[in-house]
């Protein structure tokens, strides 16, 4: 099964999405998913209530977190070092040291980051 990173976009639309089907659904399908402890932290801190608090902890159960160690923190400072805004510095660079590739919402959050493979969501058959 191949491996992706997903986005915090996509697990926030996941949690809000109205659909039967939300994106990580599908992708979770096809697809093992991981998301960084950035992610987590992201969405963690924009949880206003208990009851999203708990939602966001349910998704983060159903994904593979990835975390940091000494190696991701070489790319991760290589990628805050150029400037990127640095959640997504740190994101990326955990993404780098694992060789996965991350889909999410907004390919421009992660634009010009070099060695990271971003796609978006009509970008799948390419994965």
């Amino acid at each position: 099964m191949k491996k992706i990173v997903v986005d915090s976009s996509i697990i926030a639309e996941h949690l809000t999405t109205t659909n039967a089907q939300s994106i990580l659904r599908t992708l979770s399908k096809e697809y093992f998913c991981y998301t960084t402890v950035f992610n987590a932290i992201e969405l963690f801190s924009v949880s206003k209530s208990l009851k999203e608090t708990q939602a966001v902890d349910d998704a983060m159960s159903a994904l593979k977190v990835l975390g940091v160690n000494s190696k991701s923190a070489k790319n991760i400072a290589a990628v805050v070092s150029s400037g990127k805004n640095e959640f997504s510095a740190l994101i990326a660079g955990v993404c780098i040291e694992s060789k996965l590739p991350i889909i999410t919402l907004n390919s421009k959050r992660f634009l010009g980051i070099s060695k990271l493979k971003v796609y978006s969501i009509k970008d799948i058959a390419k994965l």
